[in-house]
């Protein structure tokens, strides 16, 4: 039995009996609460992309050929000082509305504006309003979460854009971007708790302001992240489903309709990594694997480059064709909710439904979504789950390969630098904050700078294995600290193994070695390990692969460093650079 970090244990393994009891199986697809999907016929999903648009002209060019590759909904991003009529109609120039979804982003001060201009190019075009499907991005609470800025008038802003979007019922407009929870390190129960908390804040103010109930909800949506935890997160979007139609239904019961959660999935930024970056395509295509097979309305799948630049055209193809081999190849789209009635998954679901209903209720009881990020219980919640991931993998109790285990020995950074996300100020620090914020600093970003920090310097350190003695443990000991070391970007060479110590020594000196590590087993560094740290005698840092039950004499002999797996990787190998880049 282990404990996921959402806090509620998992057995090793379930059976039929597990199911007992469980009203989740009692389910269907597409019947209320839509635990099992809001789709009845096939498990149809938009496959979008972002665009930022710089140039309108550019931008409906780029829109229209990614298109032609299998893009079925678009995202703008629109610069809110250039709004006007000509640029709507340049911008959707030969797009055809009805045949796909259509994303807008501006600026939370212009979304009425962004509304009424597009409803007025769309009875222009003459289109057939019941076709058109799409959202306009206004998140008032996410600015304060991003940003740490409070601004405008929800509820006014809120009431003039639903009653300028009015002519387009499909339109939703008002958003809920957990995918900034995620983006942050959140873990999936507190995602999804706030995320409720956050939906139920427009509920509950607009309703309370004379708002239908059934019509609000028809004008959420969510945006949610996806972390690489596949099977919680297929779990995570089926509780989802589940909760948010009790809450609409606990507003209006007759509002059954409206009650189906609108969802929107974007694959984290939180796990990507500069370093052996093509393992971002990994990460990336189980979750989308976990978001599809869940059933979401729509998803976005990040390019693998996107750490260290502005993605180009190939990453963007391949980031696209990651949801078209999950649709054209392998026929997700074709199954509504495979994994119903698995044991596990199954009580997954409901695991994590009670513990995100838990987190919902507790920030109702503060007084609500708004009045928590007010006081910033939401923000330091999540920034302590940023620092506890932070900590997991600086111990590699969460792993990411390529960065803090099996790091690719002889990759260099070159001209590749961290894009990092930053504050309106453009990172200066100094805008005034009216609440906390989020900490969206990448799990890899720690290493990243040790790592770059050893490339700067000009001085890669050499690190030589001093194997001897029982072959298995020598090896296995060999093979650790190459991958420990090699997290820093030191270059390590390896030894099938040495007869004696002071031959060992000997060929780490003719190998300028700036660091020795002793590997052999622990009954055998009682004989070996002191032998060994006085013939290399201060001329290279000298470190013993292991924590034998002797550590206490090796270290009275004067011997520091030891490496194993109980030890913090990152904080070791922080201290070693201090040593050894001076």
């Amino acid at each position: 039995v282990w404990k996921t970090n959402e806090g509620f244990k998992v057995k090793p393994f379930y059976r039929m009996e597990d199911l007992e009891g469980l009203k989740t199986t009692d389910a269907l697809p597409g019947e209320f609460p839509y635990l099992r999907g809001t789709k009845k016929d096939n498990n149809e999903w938009f496959v979008r992309q972002e665009i930022k648009v710089e140039c309108p002209q550019e931008a409906n060019a780029k829109a229209l050929d990614i298109l032609n590759k299998g893009i079925d909904s678009l995202s703008f991003h629109v610069k809110a000082k250039e709004l006007n009529a000509e640029y709507i109609e340049t911008l959707l120039n030969d797009i055809c509305a009805e045949c796909i979804e259509l994303n807008f982003s501006t600026c939370q001060g212009h979304v009425v504006e962004l509304a009424n201009l597009l409803v007025a190019y769309f009875q222009k075009k003459d289109y057939d309003v019941k076709k058109l499907q799409g959202s306009i991005n206004f998140d008032y609470f996410n600015k304060m979460l991003s940003r740490g800025k409070e601004k405008g008038d929800m509820i006014q802003t809120a009431k003039a854009l639903l009653e300028a979007i009015q002519p387009l019922p499909f339109y939703r407009v008002l958003n809920v971007n957990a995918l900034s929870l995620n983006n942050a390190g959140a873990y999936i129960s507190q995602e999804l708790g706030y995320a409720l908390a956050w939906g139920n804040e427009y509920m509950d103010q607009l309703t309370e302001a004379g708002l239908p109930a059934a019509l609000v909800a028809k004008k959420i949506k969510f945006n949610f992240g996806i972390s690489s935890n596949y099977f919680l997160e297929i779990a995570k979007f089926r509780a989802a489903r589940m909760l948010w139609a009790n809450i609409v239904a606990s507003y209006d019961a007759d509002a059954q309709c409206a009650a189906k959660m609108h969802i929107h999935a974007e694959t984290s930024t939180f796990n990507l990594t500069l370093f052996d970056a093509h393992v971002n395509l990994l990460r990336t295509q189980t979750e989308a694997m976990s978001a599809a097979l869940a059933g979401v309305d729509s998803m976005t799948v990040t390019p693998f480059d996107k750490t260290y630049e502005t993605p180009d055209e190939f990453s963007e193809r391949l980031a696209r064709n990651q949801q078209l081999l999950l649709k054209e190849e392998s026929h997700f789209d074709k199954v509504i909710d495979p994994a119903a009635g698995s044991y596990y998954i199954e009580n997954l679901t409901v695991s994590i439904a009670k513990q995100a209903w838990e987190l919902f209720l507790a920030v109702e009881e503060e007084g609500g979504f708004y009045a928590a990020l007010k006081a910033g219980t939401v923000q330091a919640a999540v920034n302590e789950s940023n620092k506890a991931r932070h900590k997991a993998v600086a111990q590699r109790r969460e792993i990411l390969l390529g960065t803090n285990q099996f790091p690719n020995f002889n990759e260099k950074a070159g001209d590749k630098k961290p894009v990092e996300a930053k504050c309106c100020c453009g990172g200066h620090n100094t805008c005034e904050k009216e609440v906390a914020t989020l900490n969206f600093d990448r799990a890899a970003s720690e290493f990243e700078a040790l790592r770059l920090e050893t490339e700067a310097s000009g001085k890669r350190p050499k690190a030589f294995m001093l194997t001897i003695g029982n072959l298995a443990m020598r090896q296995a000991r060999a093979q650790y600290s190459c991958n420990f070391l090699a997290c820093a970007g030191y270059e390590v060479i390896d030894n099938l193994g040495f007869k004696t110590v002071e031959e060992g020594v000997e060929a780490a000196m003719a190998a300028k070695a700036d660091i020795v590590v002793l590997c052999s087993s622990d009954d055998e560094y009682a004989e070996y390990a002191v032998p060994a740290f006085e013939a290399v005698n201060g001329r290279a840092m000298f470190i013993v692969a292991g924590a034998p039950a002797c550590m206490d004499e090796l270290k009275a002999a004067g011997i520091e460093n030891f490496i194993h797996v109980r030890v913090n990787v990152l904080d070791t190998l922080k201290e070693f650079n201090a040593k050894l880049l001076k």
